[in-house]
């Protein structure tokens, strides 16, 4: 694009490549941007990097194998994952998890909210010219989180812990001691990333109006999670189309007023604290003892044929499998619906117009796994 200068020289928009990273690393992205001076005039982001075939490696494998690669796709809330497929087996074949065994799974997904928050904190004060404290602090606290992952399920990112039914085993004696150890030292971490962040000139610079997308574009995008709330739609799953016993739990739904980059980030910071306040309740509920899985379950799934749709709030949003069965113990057909795919659409429409330098913390509060866009 050449446009003609009042003193005769051509103005050439510059295009310029944002990534990729070195393909050793996760979450390889890249876009194309063309800027006049410093303003972004067009955005042509390119995914497919980090794409492996997980849907169709899933229908080789039998209902127990698939929770692996469920975990492969949403790395940074893989109890989210497990549990959206997981229950989309359950619904298709009936079966009733036990009391215990729920609790222990909301609680878990909302302590990996949690360290998947964190890791979005850390990274994101980054991005705003923050230097590493916050990510020094994010990950202190997100170290503790998994500490109690790697005690429950003896691993530390991917976790298969979560079954058809219920959980794989009995977590540890002292589960509800370490987990309220943990929650202190955790609410003492979103403190300290309140007042570093919050109210730093800085940050507030790099943040508000910055990429604001309103309440009927987000909709149209089909956003979920935090960037719908953020552009103020008070829409969560956990309330308005509630699974597992989230019903049980008193919690509060932030939402955004103006849909820019800062509201993200606030929105995140008050659903850190909502996630404290949810495991706290679930807690104080777990039954002390009690089957984590049902009564006589097979140990080989066979599924009867039919299709469903199961989906979860995970922290990026809806993360949802849709399931077909013809019978017996492979999925026929499995289609996984990432939050991070669809989000990262509305990337264009959020950066044009902005400066260069916005662009990185636009990409920023959209908070993507690359895993789950490509799958």
């Amino acid at each position: 694009m050449v446009a003609e200068h009042e003193q005769g020289l051509d103005i050439v928009d510059m295009p310029i490549n944002m990534g990729p990273q070195h393909p050793s690393t996760h979450g390889v992205f890249r876009m194309v941007l063309v800027i006049s001076g410093e303003k972004v005039v067009d955005v042509t982001p390119h995914i497919g990097y980090m794409h492996r075939g997980g849907e169709k490696l899933m229908e080789a494998m039998d209902y127990r194998q698939g929770i692996g690669y469920a975990d492969r796709t949403e790395y940074l809330a893989q109890f989210s994952a497990e549990l959206g497929y997981c229950l989309a087996v359950e619904k298709l074949m009936g079966i009733e998890v036990p009391e215990r065994a729920e609790y222990i799974r909301i609680i878990l997904t909302e302590l990996n909210r949690l360290s998947s928050h964190f890791m979005f904190m850390g990274a994101f004060g980054i991005d705003s010219g923050l230097f590493g404290t916050s990510f020094t602090y994010a990950f202190r606290e997100r170290e503790y989180i998994q500490d109690v992952f790697e005690e429950v399920s003896g691993d530390r990112l991917m976790y298969a812990y979560f079954r058809v039914g219920g959980l794989a085993w009995e977590v540890t004696d002292n589960f509800t001691q370490r987990v309220h150890e943990v929650l202190k030292k955790t609410q003492k971490g979103i403190k300290d990333l309140d007042d570093l962040l919050t109210k730093n000139e800085i940050f507030m610079a790099r943040c508000q109006n910055i990429g604001a997308f309103t309440a009927d574009r987000a909709i149209a995008y089909g956003l979920s999670g935090p960037l719908l709330r953020a552009s103020g739609v008070n829409w969560d799953l956990r309330r308005d189309e509630p699974y597992s016993i989230y019903p049980r739990f008193t919690f509060q739904i932030p939402v955004g007023n103006y849909g820019d980059v800062y509201d993200r980030y606030l929105v995140r910071l008050e659903e850190m604290r909502q996630s404290v306040s949810i495991i706290e309740q679930a807690l104080e509920k777990l039954p002390p003892e009690g089957p984590i899985v049902p009564e006589k379950m097979p140990r080989r799934l066979r599924t009867p044929p039919g299709e469903v749709y199961a989906k979860v709030e995970s922290p990026r949003g809806e993360w949802g499998v849709y399931l077909v069965s013809k019978g017996g113990d492979k999925p026929y057909r499995l289609k996984m619906r990432s939050p991070s795919f669809c989000n990262l659409s509305a990337l264009r429409e959020m950066t044009v117009g902005q400066f260069l330098a916005d662009a990185v913390m636009i990409l920023g509060s959209m908070d993507i796994v690359l895993c789950d866009v490509d799958r």
